[in-house]
């Protein structure tokens, strides 16, 4: 069988991909990326039916193109895929669609790796791992065994009336969980929704989204997570037009809050008592970046509109002031769960030195432990704004220079083999 050979091999085409491809070619680095599905196929059969963008379209996107939407608006989920087409379009993006990478090691003895694919086998003197942070949904093992019950993980959720009728647990707290849940309850379901510890950033202050609040306080560029807050979700959403997520107003408006999922035990679910210190986190990261945003106003000068409602908080719903700890799922009429609990990563096709003994990729910038292997799309690749398509653009252009760098090391001879070279070369008659 032949054996394709490039420099440099993009392994995934979704916004990681699109952006590396780009930043490749105008480098003029050779490459090819590789697909399994479809182009941007996540946002397009992995994602529920009504998911918008979580920021506004002047923000997630690529500096290249525009959305066609009203720059404030946030796009829906088949405009974003479209739109990853649209852009790998624009520069003759070398994407192969339909081709699963099975297995990537390092070659013995000489440089690069090979790379066996659904299509063949290739070898490369680089391989860049753009498949992202969601390869593997979480369902935890607190998960109870009972036929009775239908559970998904937000993943696989797409619409109401995919579930049995009956009330629905959903279990997180942070951007998915919250919107699913809402989307349930008014769709006129029952809903319980377990709330952890999380973030709650405004959906917009005093005229200006967060986006841009992060944007002009520093955060985006913030280099790594504070301690502790490794398992902090973020709750904020683009649904409806954007509104910021207030977990009170949703009580009040239907929805049951429970603190975290314990335990399951003969059909009965078991809360921590921790619903009102998750609620009050929360309430005091949206008050700190309110704080934040009206010095920065008071610094700068800036006329922008007072917003004193923003500070008001609504009452306390009666499950924040007397929680639920145990529920029994059948009394209740519960008949779905739903996991919002999460993705891990699956590298097991990437056979190569590059994990910790977590199964964690090992990088600095993206540049991984394994010389010529790369990592891009990974939250906190290289700050707090990679987590962002606009974050994943820029993150794809440091790897693309470090990867045109080691090239003209590569290229480079002594001057024996350049003396070599010129005495290899015809004389001209």
């Amino acid at each position: 069988m032949a054996i394709e050979k490039t420099d440099t091999l993009v392994i995934g085409a979704g916004q990681a991909g699109v952006a590396m491809s780009e930043h490749l070619s105008k480098l003029d680095v050779p490459h090819i990326v590789l697909e399994r599905s479809r182009i941007a196929e996540r946002w397009r059969s992995e994602r529920w039916d009504s998911l918008v963008c979580n920021g506004p379209a002047w923000h997630d996107r690529f500096p290249g193109l525009a959305f066609d939407a009203d720059p404030d608006a946030f796009v829906a989920k088949e405009q974003v895929a479209d739109y990853f087409e649209a852009y790998a379009r624009k520069f003759n993006a070398p994407i192969r669609t339909g081709v699963e990478v099975k297995k990537v090691t390092r070659n013995l003895g000489r440089p690069g790796f090979t790379v066996e694919t659904s299509a063949g086998v290739f070898e490369a003197a680089r391989v860049v791992a753009a498949t992202g942070p969601f390869q593997k949904p979480v369902i935890p093992a607190v998960a109870p065994r009972d036929d009775r019950l239908l559970q998904i993980h937000s993943a696989q959720y797409r619409n109401p009336a995919q579930l049995p009728a009956g009330a629905v647990l959903v279990v997180g707290a942070g951007s998915s969980g919250v919107q699913i849940a809402d989307e349930l309850r008014r769709a006129g379901r029952k809903v319980y929704l377990s709330v952890g510890a999380h973030d709650r950033p405004p959906r917009a202050y005093r005229g200006r989204d967060f986006c841009w609040w992060l944007g002009v306080l520093g955060e985006w560029d913030a280099a790594a997570m504070k301690p502790g807050t490794e398992h902090v979700t973020i709750a904020v959403s683009g649904a409806r037009g954007g509104e910021t997520i207030d977990f009170r107003r949703l009580a009040h408006e239907g929805i049951t809050l429970v603190g975290m999922t314990k335990a399951f035990d003969s059909g009965v679910v078991s809360f921590q008592p921790d619903l009102a210190a998750n609620i009050a986190r929360g309430d005091a990261n949206y008050l700190a970046l309110l704080d934040a945003a009206d010095a920065y106003i008071a610094r700068n000068g800036l006329d922008l509109p007072q917003e004193p409602e923003a500070r008001r908080m609504l009452p306390d719903p009666d499950c924040l002031s007397n929680p639920v700890l145990e529920l029994d799922l059948a009394a209740a009429g519960v008949s779905s769960i739903i996991w919002a609990t999460g993705f891990t990563q699956d590298y097991s096709w990437l056979q190569v030195n590059a994990f910790d003994d977590k199964g964690k990729p090992q990088h600095q910038r993206g540049v991984s432990s394994e010389p010529g292997v790369y990592f891009v799309g990974l939250p906190w690749l290289t700050r707090r704004g990679s987590t962002f398509i606009w974050g994943v653009w820029h993150d794809a252009k440091l790897i693309a220079d470090h990867i045109a760098t080691q090239r003209k090391y590569a290229a480079y001879r002594d001057a024996g083999q350049r003396a070599q070279a010129a005495a290899a070369v015809p004389a001209e008659v």
